[in-house]
């Protein structure tokens, strides 16, 4: 995380806004687990996502409640999964200018996957979303996409950290406005943003 979650928690304490559950979509190898936890967070109050099963198969012995799934706008679609060497800058988007800030970091393998959205996911797993306030999302520039599939959960979100772009890092993906756009018909505002020069940063936005 660009912008620390002690520095997140503090803002939002400050506006008597208590993370109360993380929903973290792009758990990658969780390591905001000991900022969570440091942080007031009780392991049993994250869910993790992860699309990678290969990731999410080294991790689901290590962390408590973590799902496989690859979180998009709708369900059941097929799409490729565009797998990188460093793991981390893995998408369901190609690569887009990500390619001349990071020539290091290539695609090796490309492999189907089946979407689902963020209510189905809830659904299927009998998830109560009203458990977790402060949702994070580090999917690579499907952050967007992966909003919309959540519908009108994103209501009782109070806090809501996304990687976001000033460029098309990724092929498709939106920038930084378009999530604000969306965002802000839910109640949600941009309040904090760490913008690195290669074209993507983070941000936080709280109702």
């Amino acid at each position: 995380m660009l912008i620390s979650f002690e520095n997140i928690v503090s803002f939002l304490n400050a506006k008597n806004i208590k993370v109360s559950g993380v929903f973290h979509v792009g758990a990658h190898e969780c390591e905001e687990l000991n900022a969570y936890v440091a942080n007031g967070v009780k392991e049993d109050a994250i869910l993790w996502v992860e699309g990678n099963t290969e990731i999410f198969n080294r991790i689901k012995s290590q962390v408590k409640n973590v799902i496989n799934e690859m979180v998009d706008e709708t369900t059941g679609k097929e799409l490729p999964f565009y797998i990188t060497n460093n793991g981390q800058s893995s998408s369901i988007l190609s690569l887009g200018t990500h390619m001349k800030h990071h020539p290091d970091v290539f695609v090796v393998e490309t492999k189907k996957c089946y979407t689902k959205t963020i209510k189905d996911i809830g659904a299927d797993y009998n998830i109560d979303f009203k458990m977790f306030n402060f949702w994070n999302f580090d999917i690579q520039g499907a952050e967007l996409r992966a909003l919309k599939g959540a519908g009108k959960l994103l209501e009782n979100v109070q806090a809501l950290y996304v990687e976001v772009n000033t460029e098309k890092v990724y092929v498709d993906c939106p920038l930084v406005e378009e999530i604000d756009a969306y965002v802000e018909t839910f109640g949600l505002k941009r309040v904090m943003t760490n913008l690195t020069s290669w074209g993507w940063g983070d941000a936080l936005y709280v109702k």
